[in-house]
């Protein structure tokens, strides 16, 4: 027995040191000392030994075990120890290390921002798909049938419904303001709501503009709002925004959804006004068009523009992201390199 038990000793010693993976450690536990192992139905024949060498035997085959269960685990903490980028005994009573956090992107801090201004306004937030039809891309905002906006050259249509007209005619959302018509067609009118998400457009890309891109859209219906409580609610919201006073200025533009129309304009915060490629030299930044609901577009959403009126503004969120960060190319929001993104943690 006492050979026997020397034999097993010196052999598993051996199988233990040439292990060289926590699976070929735990065969070898098993196959020496578990359940159905090789010490373990050794010890069920010590009761067969005779009697004077009874007790010799079980002390013996104890230590075997105590030895081959010390070398066990002693192996374990080196293979542990070699498989560790950490080197040395490493304390596992310590305070871990916190990994790298990510963070938002840019513009969705801008986001959620411009979110938050026009919550405390009263404003709700609303949302549509990415896809939508000549419906409401075009038709209910009073885009004349040869606009050029309808072309594929500045819209991207959907393949396989080139010869539709309508709501059957699908494309990639060119604006967010076909969601306006759906918005009020769905809740009526008095309405105070925004719509922020991303637009695509078939242009050249520069340091201004991408083909998909994200847009801010704010709209107002009510009964006789003014068009200078307009002027005030987009200084409010880039004031609190920007936490900075923000000079704004508005300009006659025309758009075919709204009458009368106007560009607005912030002093640009990339140069501060002086001249920049941001501003193309002039101080001055175009940040979203506006002016009141074109009669029509209330038709289309089923409301009486004899009865009501409103306030509608289009944010060019990107915009807004290059004048807060100083950052004066848009690309760079958009190209997902983390040595760039990683500033804004």
């Amino acid at each position: 027995m006492l050979e026997r038990l020397n034999e097993l000793k010196n052999a598993g010693l051996e199988r233990i040191a040439a292990a060289e993976t926590m699976e070929e450690l735990q065969l070898a536990r098993a196959a020496l000392v578990g359940r159905k192992g090789s010490l373990t139905e050794l010890l069920k024949e010590v009761g067969k030994v005779p009697p004077e060498e009874r007790r010799a035997a079980g002390q013996a085959a104890n230590e075997v075990k105590e030895i081959l269960t010390g070398a066990l685990d002693g192996r374990q903490e080196d293979i542990l120890a070699e498989a560790s980028p950490v080197e040395g005994v490493v304390d596992l009573t310590l305070p871990g290390i916190q990994p790298p956090s990510g963070g938002l992107h840019p513009v969705t801090q801008m986001c959620y921002d411009l979110n938050d201004a026009f919550r405390s306004l009263g404003f709700e937030v609303f949302s549509e798909g990415e896809i939508t039809s000549e419906l409401y891309a075009f038709d209910n905002l009073n885009f004349a049938p040869d606009h050029p906006a309808r072309d594929s050259m500045d819209t991207y249509w959907l393949k396989g419904c080139e010869h539709e007209r309508g709501a059957k005619r699908l494309c990639l959302r060119p604006h967010l303001t076909g969601a306006s018509v759906r918005y009020l067609q769905k809740h009526g009118a008095p309405a105070r709501f925004v719509y922020p998400g991303r637009v695509y457009r078939n242009e050249n890309t520069d340091a201004r503009h991408e083909r998909a891109f994200f847009q801010y859209e704010a709209l107002i219906v009510d009964r006789d709002y003014s068009f200078a409580s307009g002027k005030i609610l987009v200084k409010t919201v880039l004031d609190k925004v920007f936490g900075q006073d923000v000079e704004v200025r508005m300009r006659v533009g025309f758009f075919p959804f709204v009458e009368p129309g106007f560009e607005i304009d912030m002093r640009c915060l990339v140069c501060g006004g002086t001249g920049c490629k941001v501003c193309k030299h002039v101080g001055w930044i175009e940040v979203m068009p506006g002016g009141t609901p074109h009669p029509n577009v209330l038709k289309a959403a089923g409301l009486d523009p004899a009865v009501w009126s409103g306030f509608y503004v289009n944010i060019g969120l990107d915009r807004l992201v290059m004048m807060r960060w100083g950052v004066d190319d848009v690309r760079l929001f958009h190209s997902a390199d983390l040595r760039f993104l990683n500033q804004f943690r």
